[in-house]
């Protein structure tokens, strides 16, 4: 698949050799959550002491969708397969914003949402397409002063992010049910969407927040192509007990 060695496992050693897993994150789990998950199983079920397990681009907790995950000697590879774009669809619900931009903070109302429609919102979603300088969520990995921002902003420390690069290949706004619209991004790698659903809430003055977020695809993998925890639990079921114990 691509060249790339996806679920083509056929023993536990494969795993040591070098796998690609597509993972659906599911709902509320971190991405490391997923990958102590996928890790634990892998060790008890081919007997290992240790087996390198690691992702190619973070979720957040309340996002879902396509997650890379690589085992073994692919480890190596995340780099590579963490540069690739990535694809989303979601929803954007407006007339309150929070802290972290998402609902894992309280709702702050801000503003009605009167007079939105779906023309509109497409045209303020076009300044937000191409090269752009996106500023980091407080809530989030990006590091100041050696520390994940998230860290300080939990503490109410000040926090100086600066803005990054992004490229936005594509911002599309699927529908309006008022207050929520529904949108479809490909962008590189980096890019916040809460970011978007905070700046979307600026530009029309009554405040947003990212409601929905599924990742669809990273570079060339597509959501189809994953599988649940479950799934992979019940394929690793049926390999081959491991002849010896691996080290």
């Amino acid at each position: 698949m691509n060249g790339w060695p996806v679920h083509s496992f056929q023993s536990w050693d494969d795993f040591l050799q070098g796998q690609v897993l597509l993972v659906d994150k599911p709902r509320e789990w971190t991405s490391f959550d997923v990958v102590n998950k996928v890790r634990h199983l892998i060790r008890r079920g081919g007997g290992f002491k240790k087996i390198k397990v690691g992702h190619a681009g973070t979720l957040d907790p309340l996002a879902t969708g396509v997650l890379v995950l690589c085992t073994g000697r692919m480890t190596k590879r995340i780099a590579e397969l963490s540069a690739e774009d990535k694809a989303y669809d979601g929803h954007i619900t407006f007339g309150a914003n929070t802290d972290s931009h998402d609902l894992e903070m309280p709702l702050i109302p801000v503003g009605t949402t009167e007079g939105l429609q779906l023309e509109s919102l497409r045209e303020f979603a076009v300044d937000f397409t191409g090269e752009i300088d996106q500023l980091p969520p407080n809530f989030s990995a990006k590091k100041v002063g050696g520390q994940k921002a998230y860290v300080a902003a939990r503490k109410g420390k000040e926090i100086g992010l600066s803005p990054v690069r992004a490229k936005v290949h594509r911002f599309d706004v699927t529908s309006w049910e008022d207050p929520t619209m529904g949108f479809d991004i490909l962008c590189s790698k980096g890019t916040y969407i809460r970011s978007f659903a905070r700046d979307m809430g600026k530009v029309t003055g009554c405040g947003a927040h990212l409601s929905a977020l599924r990742r669809t695809a990273s570079g060339a993998f597509k959501l189809d192509q994953c599988w649940s925890i479950e799934d992979f639990e019940a394929r690793i079921s049926t390999l081959p007990a491991p002849v010896s114990t691996p080290s």
